[in-house]
Parts: C-alpha cells; sequence; structure tokens
C-alpha cells in the first residue's frame, strides 16, 4: 500500500476593487477546510463593497466532504452578503464530485465556462463511460 502523505490546503488572496481571489492549493479536507471558511468569513465581514469572491480550484489535489460542505457554507454566506461566488479553473474530480452530489448547479453557474478545458474534457469521457439508469419501472 501507498502512503501518499497529505498536503496542507495553502490560500493565496489577490485583492481587487469589488473582487477578491482566492487560489486553493493542496488537499481541501477535513484537516484544512476551516481556514479557508474563517478567511472568506473575515474577508465578508471586512469587505462590504465585495461583489465578487473567485475560488481558484485548478491547484486542490483531493478534496472531501468537509471540502463540499465548507463550499456549501461559503456559498450560503456570500449570498447573503450580497456577493457572486465563482468556483474557477475546477478540476475534473471537483466536477464529477458536485454532479454525484448534485451541488453542481447551486455552486456554479452552469452557464459561465469555469471549467478547465482538460478538466472539460474528462468530465465528459466520465460521464459517457457511466452507463445512464433507465427511468422506467421495467419490473419482471
Amino acid at each position: 500500500m501507498n502512503f501518499v502523505p497529505p498536503r496542507p490546503l495553502r490560500l493565496t488572496y489577490v485583492d481587487t476593487d469589488d473582487t477578491v481571489r482566492i487560489e486553493l492549493h493542496g488537499d481541501f479536507d477535513h484537516a484544512c477546510a476551516d481556514g479557508l471558511l474563517d478567511g472568506v468569513m473575515r474577508l465578508l465581514a471586512d469587505r462590504s463593497d465585495l461583489r465578487n469572491l473567485h475560488l481558484h480550484c485548478g491547484n486542490i489535489t483531493a478534496v472531501d466532504s468537509t471540502g463540499l460542505a465548507t463550499l456549501l457554507m461559503i456559498r450560503r454566506h456570500t449570498d447573503t452578503a450580497g456577493v457572486r461566488l465563482h468556483l474557477v479553473d475546477r478540476t475534473a474530480r471537483l466536477d464529477r464530485m458536485l454532479r454525484l452530489t448534485g451541488t453542481l448547479e447551486h455552486l456554479t453557474d452552469t452557464s459561465d465556462s469555469t471549467t478547465s478545458g482538460a478538466a472539460q474534457e474528462q468530465t465528459t469521457a466520465a460521464q459517457e463511460a457511466i452507463p445512464a439508469r433507465s427511468g422506467g419501472s421495467d419490473a419482471t
């Protein structure tokens, strides 16, 4: 069995007029998710002029259910503050988790192509590899 050591989540903030971009690097999991939530909560409290929050997810190496729950909490708080949340440069793994949990449309603007090209191709290929379930009830 190979053990892959955890990669602690690092956050890089880029602040402009009415937009903040937070780049996530590393594992977005139970050990690190609170750090992002705390940072976003401070940001929302300090920046009443904030209109857009971009979370760049292209360098997330792993995400678990706590990471997903944190994204949902962030969405709730940004909605309350009147800030638009953007999940940008999502990996295929993150998109797959969002699709499987039914949270993709809630957390993203699906009309906006924010998934990287390679991730979109991987996601499409993964969807094609999973056979669709029949909607009918064919009891035999």
